[in-house]
């Protein structure tokens, strides 16, 4: 399951991403592990991984892909919501909605979900 982010306007924000593993035997959560931890941090207290996005671009988007096919082989779940910007974050950030609306909409294929977007 995926939830989408309502971040408030006009504020700095980044996309935090939360992805919690899928019950596995130990092969299968190598393999799970092997490909969220390209991409994502683990935290062993919560049995979490996470991610933070400030831009979507050609690197965020292949970051995305690869977190949203683990959850279509895997069946993890992901969570992304608006998070306030960290004092120690040197990167891009969001300012509105509208950013990552539009940034999505020119980078899919015409009626095809962010999900589904074909493999590079």
């Amino acid at each position: 399951m995926t939830s989408l982010p309502t971040p408030r306007l006009n504020e700095r924000w980044l996309l935090k991403v939360t992805i919690w593993s899928a019950r596995a035997d130990d092969t299968r959560w190598n393999e799970q592990r092997a490909a969220l931890r390209t991409v994502s941090s683990y935290d062993s207290v919560t049995q979490t991984w996470s991610t933070q996005i400030g831009a979507l671009d050609l690197t965020t988007l292949a970051k995305l892909q690869t977190l949203l096919d683990a959850a279509r082989t895997f069946g993890t779940d992901i969570r992304l919501e608006p998070a306030p910007v960290p004092t120690w974050w040197t990167g891009s950030s969001f300012t509105s909605d509208a950013d990552v609306a539009a940034l999505l909409a020119t980078k899919a294929d015409e009626g095809r979900p962010l999900g589904q977007l074909p493999m590079a």
